[in-house]
């Protein structure tokens, strides 16, 4: 497993996705949702026109930083747009 693009911070695993407009972007986090979904984690995001923030940490773990959100990070990054 690799993290090596997501940074850890205070908020967890950390990542800022750039796309070229809004729609690109959107269609991303759509596909973030289903993949969220299939790995019952789900991560604390934002969108800023064409730019998705994602932040994954594991709060029944006492807010700590998982397995569980490295491989959803690594499900993250196998996502094509």
């Amino acid at each position: 497993m690799s993290t090596d693009t997501w940074e850890h911070s205070p908020a967890g695993l950390y990542k800022r996705f750039e796309f070229k407009d809004f729609d690109e972007a959107w269609a991303f986090f759509t596909k973030v949702a289903a993949v969220a979904n299939r790995h019952n984690h789900h991560p604390r995001w934002e969108n800023e026109w064409n730019v998705v923030y994602i932040w994954l940490i594991t709060h029944e773990s006492a807010d700590t930083i998982t397995s569980k959100d490295i491989e959803l990070a690594n499900a993250i990054d196998t996502i094509d747009v």
